[in-house]
């Protein structure tokens, strides 16, 4: 019983050794691309679309929906980055029905890397809308002192995303692979579709987290320099939520 797809040996090149991590985060990422550029080259503006370019748009309009609800902000900067965390993780956990597939999310590496990605994505978001100065001063407030603690909750709340996932995933890989051993095929079956569903929690809920912390990059230091009057994030912040750009 593998714990995590890290150990698996799916190819040896040489000397080189590709696991099921690197294996099915290739796959997964193939199969995102080549649909995007499938589902690209035939959108239409008609009145009439297809039932594939309907169904696109709903996914990009709720995506885009839940995060202008977060931050309260034009999702248009944010959406390709969330959008993308979103769509890898569910379908990396939705494929698990298929034998002989390890989802990649179950291994440490794969979640670390993404929340690696939000760990960078949160500062240049931030910097990107309210400047330099005005971010790092988010490190010494209220005082000074605080900012090994502000460092050390940046640090935190990263690698509570990468083991949240990690965990998630290989536990409900684990347990299915136990209840397969120990019972019928009607109990495994179910305990899958079960997965599956809880799977796309997951990715919800780490797309979710990502987009609130981004939002907090941000949106804190636009509502200090919305109470200084003529201050350039005082102009960011009237732009960023003005229903035009909603």
């Amino acid at each position: 019983m593998h714990i995590t797809p890290d150990s698996i040996i799916i190819l040896v090149i040489g000397p080189v050794s590709i696991n099921a991590t690197i294996f099915f985060t290739w796959t997964i990422m193939a199969l995102l691309i080549g649909s995007s550029l499938i589902v690209t080259s035939r959108l239409s503006t008609d009145e009439h679309v297809s039932r594939f370019q309907h169904a696109l748009e709903v996914i990009v309009k709720t995506i885009r929906d839940q995060i202008h609800d977060i931050t309260r902000q034009n999702p248009d900067a944010y959406a390709p980055f969330l959008g993308t965390l979103f769509l890898f993780i569910s379908l990396s956990n939705f494929m698990a029905f298929v034998p002989g597939y390890y989802p990649p999310t179950g291994s440490l590496n794969t979640t670390a890397a993404l929340a690696l990605c939000v760990f960078v994505a949160v500062p240049v978001y931030g910097i990107r809308q309210v400047g330099v100065g005005s971010y790092l001063k988010q490190y010494i407030e209220p005082v000074v002192f605080m900012l090994p603690f502000n460092i050390i909750s940046e640090l935190s709340r990263t690698l509570a995303l990468a083991v949240r996932l990690f965990g998630n995933v290989m536990s409900g890989t684990l347990l299915s692979a136990i209840v397969i051993s120990l019972v019928p095929f009607i109990v495994p079956a179910a305990l899958n579709l079960f997965s599956l569903l809880i799977g796309q929690i997951h990715a919800y809920i780490f797309a979710i987290l990502a987009a609130v912390y981004i939002a907090s990059g941000t949106r804190a230091h636009q509502a200090k320099g919305a109470q200084q009057p003529g201050s350039g994030s005082e102009k960011a912040g009237h732009t960023s939520d003005s229903p035009g750009k909603e």
